[in-house]
């Protein structure tokens, strides 16, 4: 590592240490933007948009005569989760912290935005977004709709995560699915309460919200070819009964995952079916509210063989890019995006640290000179200098 990358990875560990001591709330990242935009100003950046989507910023740098444009997408937002860790840089900022590493990704992009406006070599247009609310599946939504690719466009676009238990300084990504969907529902059974001791008076709710529960698992193992992978998961069930009487309403909450929509219209058609005809079974009423919170992440496959290049060309050893990983069930953001324009999403190592919205992870500052280098390397690829 030379000296000015030296200093570079220095001056990101410290950035990526604020903004973990001082995490904020999807859309509420007000602090942490003013943070970045602060420091794209210092690199000499003239074209800085704050508030795009709410709390989100765009930065365009422009090198050469390309006419070509890409985007490299890095999440601000922290969890609401008390930190129970005890790093120098813990959060200073009761129940909230930065559990998913989002303090990391930011770091790595600032630092590659550095590094790009002062070497200059790559030919055409970056642009550097730092999006909000990633982990409510809402802030990429709410830059789209605030004109993100009609007032900053580009035509493919690259995001980065980190992942504990993969090594630091390897790669892993696949084409096609590689993120599941995630869909949330609530079921609500009414019936009619009463005393417990005389329940033949009642169309008890827990009742069918039990039974309800138990069809549901027939959704996903006899409903839905095995090769998709898919999983349907009740998370929680509440009435309005006590010890001594009969609950006249129960709430069936929970939460499903699959990596195509016609999974996804399938899981939900046949928790319709079971829910409504259980619930007539027991003499109650049902209504059924099904949300798709993300959809599922489809990297495209030209430009994953690009990006698994590129990291090999940071790495120096092929067998460190896994190029064929396996899915994911766990839902990420950028999915949106990339049903509008065509781009990759890579997990970068973390090593050996705690699991991802755990109370005790921490980012791992090695892992930021890799997530630089593989920027550097994307842009120097896909923006040919000559």
């Amino acid at each position: 590592m030379d000296k000015s990358f030296a200093r570079l990875h220095a001056e990101m560990t410290t950035w990526r240490r604020h903004l973990h001591r001082h995490p904020e709330f999807g859309f509420e990242e007000t602090g942490t933007a003013a943070f970045v935009a602060e420091k794209l100003n210092e690199f000499g950046f003239k074209e800085v948009e704050q508030g795009v989507g709410g709390t989100g910023i765009v930065a365009t740098l422009r090198r050469g005569d390309g006419n070509r444009s890409i985007a490299f997408r890095a999440d601000m937002d922290a969890l609401r989760i008390e930190e129970t860790g005890s790093p120098a840089y813990k959060s200073v900022a009761p129940g909230l912290m930065h559990a998913c590493g989002h303090d990391g990704h930011t770091a790595m992009l600032l630092g590659a935005a550095k590094a790009l406006s002062e070497s200059g070599d790559f030919s055409g247009t970056i642009r550097f977004i730092f999006q909000p609310a990633e982990e409510w599946g809402k802030g990429m939504q709410a830059m789209l709709d605030d004109g993100l690719l009609e007032r900053f466009p580009f035509e493919e676009a690259y995001g980065v995560h980190n992942m504990p238990g993969l090594p630091v300084g390897h790669f892993a990504t696949r084409k096609g699915a590689f993120m599941a969907a995630e869909d949330n529902f609530r079921i609500t059974l009414t019936g009619s309460g009463g005393h417990a001791s005389r329940p033949h008076e009642s169309q008890d709710a827990l009742v069918a919200a039990c039974a309800t529960v138990l069809a549901l698992q027939t959704v996903v193992s006899r409903q839905i070819d095995p090769s998709e992978l898919s999983v349907l998961s009740v998370t929680e069930v509440t009435t309005n009964g006590t010890r001594n009487a009969i609950a006249g309403a129960a709430e069936i909450l929970g939460d499903a995952r699959s990596f195509h929509p016609r999974i996804s219209e399938r899981i939900e058609q046949g928790m319709r079916r079971v829910a409504r005809g259980t619930a007539e079974a027991h003499g109650c009423d049902v209504s059924i509210d099904y949300s798709r919170e993300f959809v599922p992440l489809l990297n495209d496959a030209e430009l994953t063989a690009a990006a698994v290049e590129a990291a090999s060309s940071v790495t120096g050893d092929p067998s460190r890019v896994d190029g064929d990983a396996p899915r994911i069930g766990g839902s990420e953001d950028f999915a949106r995006l990339l049903t509008r324009v065509p781009g990759n999403f890579m997990n970068i190592g973390n090593g050996d640290t705690a699991s991802l919205h755990n109370s005790a992870y921490d980012f791992n500052d090695e892992a930021l000179a890799y997530g630089l280098q593989y920027y550097l390397s994307l842009a120097r690829e896909r923006l040919s200098a000559g």
